[in-house]
């Protein structure tokens, strides 16, 4: 069963520009194991993790840490997610989360579908 889906895109360039103007930006947003890449791996990790966010719909008190962006053996994206974020993961049931990321053209593109085990308690129909 789908909980949530979340998209987002990131123009590269302007990315770009936002981490030479603040240096400290790249460490606030990302964990070391990401960091230093080339800026289009940054922003399609960025649009990951505004996915994510878009995902909850909202998510008070998170932390950019809380969200790591990795690659499986087999070169496939997946989302670590610890902390503040795993606990309304976990309370709204997600036992699964599929990641999709693209850069073309100076865009970058992540694309998110979270997944639960548990179907949703059963809604009344209300006539009009």
């Amino acid at each position: 069963m789908i909980v949530g889906i979340g998209v987002d895109i990131v123009d590269v360039e302007r990315f770009a520009r936002h981490l030479e103007r603040t240096p400290a930006l790249e460490e606030r947003l990302f964990v070391e194991s990401e960091r230093g890449r080339p800026v289009r791996s940054l922003a399609v990790r960025f649009a990951a993790k505004e996915a994510l966010i878009k995902v909850l719909g909202d998510a008070p008190g998170f932390r950019w840490h809380d969200i790591r962006v990795d690659s499986d053996d087999h070169g496939k994206p997946t989302l670590r997610v610890t902390g503040r974020l795993r606990e309304e993961l976990d309370a709204r049931g997600v036992t699964a989360m599929h990641l999709s990321l693209s850069h073309d053209k100076g865009m970058a593109c992540a694309f998110v579908v979270a997944e639960s085990d548990v179907a949703p308690a059963a809604h009344a129909v209300v006539a009009a």
